[in-house]
């Protein structure tokens, strides 16, 4: 498959990118970055996030394009989450309030400090987040959805862009 603005073959197209930390997490002195594990961080013994996804669907296809994000919650609602981490039944629970912590540099305004719910998913699953109904260019991405053709956009943008170093497969 060559990617549509380069010509460079791609291998794969990949359906989701993410970041292995939030945003502030590489702001802060290292003595600050409390913990990183896998889906939880905390900075500074005061500042909570999550780890969870941003789905939004591809035209035509079965297929979802997904962002992994990180998101700001509450003490209150982090610890919470973290109760609930092997918690059958856990997906009936109702959803945080959070600011979304990944900056996603190839949209044309900041993705940091938009508003969220984040919805708990069953055992083994990272939440689901769901962006506030705005006119952001990622909110409606997840209302209206992708063609194909933006989701090889985005990779030629992230394959070639120095930005977007932080965001992994």
């Amino acid at each position: 498959m060559k990617c549509p603005h380069c010509n460079n073959e791609l291998s794969e197209l990949p359906l989701c990118y993410g970041s292995e930390a939030p945003y502030y997490f590489y702001t802060v002195p290292e003595e600050k970055r409390t913990e990183l594990i896998r889906d939880f961080c905390v900075i500074d013994e005061q500042h909570f996030f999550i780890r969870g996804h941003i789905e939004i669907p591809i035209i035509d296809s079965k297929e979802k394009f997904i962002w992994s994000v990180w998101v700001s919650l509450s003490e209150e609602n982090f610890l919470r989450s973290n109760e609930l981490l092997h918690v059958e039944g856990r997906e009936t629970e109702k959803p945080y309030f959070g600011w979304l912590s990944t900056e996603l540099s190839i949209y044309p305004t900041t993705t940091l400090s938009l508003k969220t719910m984040v919805h708990t998913q069953e055992v083994g699953a990272v939440p689901l987040i769901e962006l506030e109904q705005t006119n952001h260019p990622l909110a409606v991405e997840q209302r209206e959805g992708i063609t194909m053709g933006r989701v090889k956009e985005i990779a030629h943008l992230i394959y070639h862009s120095q930005d977007e170093q932080n965001l992994k497969l």
